[in-house]
């Protein structure tokens, strides 16, 4: 199975309907869709289940667990596929194309590489942002400028699976386990990166991290995760590069549905400058 399309849940209502109907949508069949509820009380199981009862490709887990990360662990303990996207409820696949053209890049791959495709390595696309109405561009080119800065949001990260077998989700980390992750990846697993150059996910928006409430949280839990990684002559070129670059406005662009759009233009021909 060349696909793990998994889904975390606790009491998602409808937004967990609108996320496997997106992934049942997809051209490409040769996926799995496992998802892993932690005993949602709101009927919105019950109504997946008897609504896909005769699919095949749908596994529901229901079992407690402690956080969005332990429950995305457990997952990984159940997952065939030989690569793992997470979509979070409410999240959804771009187009219909999206399986097929990754399915593509990764056939490419091990056409170039061997069987395996050799080094592990994630695929990664853009992401587009429901919430702002932009498109999200990823750099083509993941350095550690871009791992310190903004790396692409998981929903639009493909995993090779043995990524995980060698590191899981670090569940001491409340909003930034899957960015621990991802750094892992590129500085001790030494993962390729491979940039699809499509819109892999629609996000929905409104995540943990960009919550008011959790910002403090989120800054803490970065320089907890970049001083791991990053030495300290690295994060202070880091550091004087987003102060010159005026990052805080930056920021302010990205999230605002007036300049968002205007905003990821400008970065996405930069990237291809």
């Amino acid at each position: 199975m060349l696909f793990s399309i998994v889904v975390v849940a606790l009491n998602p209502g409808g937004k967990i309907l609108k996320t496997v109907e997106s992934i049942l949508g997809q051209g490409w069949r040769d996926y799995e869709i496992l998802v892993k509820d932690g005993l949602s009380k709101d009927g919105s199981i019950e109504d997946l289940e008897q609504k896909y009862a005769a699919e095949e490709r749908l596994r529901i887990v229901r079992k407690q667990d402690r956080s969005i990360y332990d429950a995305m662990n457990q997952a990984l303990d159940l997952a065939e596929g030989d690569y793992v996207l997470f979509l979070n409820c409410g999240d959804s696949f771009y187009e219909e194309a999206v399986l097929e053209k990754t399915a593509g890049a990764i056939a490419a791959r091990r056409t170039a590489e061997g069987k395996d495709g050799g080094k592990p390595c994630i695929f990664y696309g853009d992401t587009f942002c429901e919430q702002t109405g932009a498109m999200v561009h990823s750099a083509p080119k993941i350095t550690g400028f871009t791992c310190y800065r903004n790396i692409p949001c998981h929903q639009s990260c493909f995993y090779d699976r043995r990524l995980f077998e060698e590191k899981r989700y670090d569940t001491q980390y409340r909003i930034r386990a899957d960015y621990d992750h991802f750094l892992w990846c590129f500085y001790r697993g030494k993962a390729d990166m491979a940039y699809l150059d499509f819109p892999v996910s629609a996000y929905e928006g409104g995540g943990v991290s960009e919550e008011k409430k959790n910002r403090d949280l989120d800054r803490r839990e970065h320089r907890k995760v970049t001083k791991e990684y990053m030495g300290f002559w690295e994060l202070s070129r880091y550091r004087l590069a987003m102060a010159l670059t005026l990052a805080p406005l930056r920021s302010w662009m990205a999230g605002s549905k007036r300049f968002s759009g205007f905003y990821h233009r400008m970065k996405s021909w930069l990237y291809r400058a």
